[in-house]
């Protein structure tokens, strides 16, 4: 299911990185960018997590919280996150039921052979838990900087 904006986020509680629980409700009144990605310490993933991390100060001027998801485990993601010095949280979404209420785990293919994965995607949500806009198929370079500028935008 493909949200839009307008649309309410859909809600979450989920494990995060610092012995964290991230939540919807733990978001009321603050904006917030959601960061779906396929895999910890990958090139692609580290790229994005990079560049959000490089805007973190911004993104925090901006009142906007940004949280990296992918399925990872904890362990993973609590190893991802201290290797790059990442400076926001990192959620794990082991049984896939954010990823799906997002509609990010999706069919991918590679060279023929077909499975499922996440398509990686970026969700911003504004003050009142509504999405505010949605970036499919995210191409890195660019990428946070554009996010950023609709988080002041809001």
């Amino acid at each position: 299911m493909a949200l839009n904006p307008g649309d309410p986020a859909p809600d979450f509680s989920l494990p995060a990185t610092g012995g964290e629980t991230l939540s919807l409700a733990g978001l009321e009144g603050r904006k917030a960018v959601l960061y779906f990605y396929p895999k910890d310490d990958t090139s692609g993933c580290t790229l994005e997590a990079q560049a959000f991390n490089g805007l973190a100060q911004a993104f925090a001027e901006a009142d906007t919280a940004v949280i990296g998801v992918s399925p990872d485990p904890m362990k993973s993601h609590d190893k991802f996150r201290e290797k790059y010095g990442l400076a926001f949280p990192l959620a794990s979404d082991e049984t896939k039921a954010m990823l799906e209420a997002y509609g990010v785990w999706v069919e991918k293919s590679m060279y023929g052979r077909k499975y499922m994965g996440v398509e990686r995607t970026t969700v911003l949500i504004d003050r009142d838990g509504t999405i505010a806009k949605v970036w499919p198929k995210v191409k890195v370079p660019g990428h946070a900087e554009a996010v950023l500028e609709a988080a002041r935008a809001l």
